[in-house]
């Protein structure tokens, strides 16, 4: 088998929905499976699974064992040469797979490959690439000097080497993630993508960013920005600064201090006003027969929608990458925000903040 795409899901029933039926497009013509962990979620992904995807392999945990054991617990029934660690908060182009497996097999001393990721409102993620976070990079990042946290020597379309790849979508070759020994449990959510990747680095592989595809990552949807969330993501720096950095006492009070003071800075998510004007239900179908709960306008493409819309993307008639697309090469200035009707489903979904929980529509 070529692929196995490791899925690991707590409570995003629609989100994963909507991750899986892109992620069966995309492997439509691959020798690929499909993992499904479900950290003990009390919403009905499971349940969904079994129903509408049959041939997912479905593993449900009876705890939450958190991101880097889940993982660990859907690669260890993997049987593919190459291995996705993929988010459910995403959705990947038809193509993506293609493209990066391609590239792959040209360049055998890859360790990690990730790509473009763009977030429900089709900005570009910056986390997509990034340089290792040294002590000094990570107290600089803590009191708002970013630059030298992201591998900004790429641009976002750009390929080549990084430090640092994001777990919400990563894929290697199987036998260098057991070499590295997977993910680290000690990290329980957060880090352990900065710790995978520094790992394979260390082993002598290159981590290479690949700008020749992008996905959509809303990003978030697991987790609420809370003070809960602050604690376990200062509590992975210092798992990280302790396994590879610990230097001397000095620096162990600097990088203390810093994580002390983001904390004490950490605010509650504001909220984001979307100045929605309008609907657009954007579609190639000339008959549209599904309700929708509010008025809409039809178009076939965003030149056609007017400022402060809201652009819902008709899953049975547009395939995936041409939303990524539209979502990437709009026009800023308007202000669009986005909504997805998966295929063969009853329900409309986006995310407008990374900050912020997204919204499903039922239909």
């Amino acid at each position: 088998m070529k692929l196995s795409v490791v899925i690991l899901n707590y409570n995003v029933r629609y989100f994963l929905e909507l991750c899986l039926r892109s992620v069966q497009a995309a492997i439509a013509n691959l020798d690929a499976e499909i993992i499904v962990v479900d950290n003990q979620s009390s919403d009905d992904s499971c349940r969904m699974v079994k129903q509408f995807f049959p041939e997912v392999i479905l593993i449900e945990n009876k705890e939450n064992f958190g991101f880097s054991k889940g993982n660990n617990i859907g690669v260890a029934k993997a049987q593919g040469e190459y291995l996705c660690i993929l988010n459910p908060d995403t959705v990947v182009s038809e193509d993506t797979f293609i493209k990066i497996l391609a590239y792959m097999k040209n360049h055998i001393n890859i360790g990690i490959l990730g790509c473009q990721l763009i977030d429900g409102r089709g900005q570009f993620l910056p986390e997509s690439k990034r340089n290792i976070p040294s002590p000094l990079v990570s107290i600089k990042k803590i009191l708002g000097f970013s630059k030298a946290y992201y591998a900004n020597h790429l641009s976002p379309t750009d390929t080549g080497k990084v430090d640092i790849l994001v777990g919400a979508f990563m894929v290697l070759r199987k036998e260098i993630y057991d070499q590295v020994e997977g993910f680290d449990e000690d990290y329980f959510m957060y880090g352990e993508d900065i710790d995978l990747s520094y790992k394979v680095l260390k082993a002598g592989y290159e981590n290479i960013y690949f700008g020749e595809t992008a996905i959509l990552h809303f990003k978030g949807e697991s987790t609420l920005k809370d003070k809960i969330y602050a604690k376990r993501f200062h509590g992975a720096m210092q798992v990280f600064y302790n396994k590879h950095f610990k230097s001397n006492l000095v620096f162990d009070i600097i990088v203390w201090f810093g994580i002390l003071f983001s904390r004490l800075l950490f605010r509650n998510p504001s909220q984001i006003d979307q100045n929605v004007t309008s609907h657009k239900l954007m579609t190639k179908s000339l008959h549209f027969n599904t309700e929708l709960p509010f008025n809409i306008t039809t178009v076939q493409s965003l030149a056609e929608a007017s400022a402060h819309s809201q652009v819902v993307f008709d899953g049975n008639t547009i395939d995936y990458k041409s939303v990524i697309e539209c979502m990437m090469f709009s026009d800023k200035d308007k202000e669009f925000t986005f909504r997805i009707l998966p295929r063969n489903s009853k329900f409309i979904i986006g995310s407008d903040s990374a900050e912020q929980q997204g919204e499903v529509v039922l239909i």
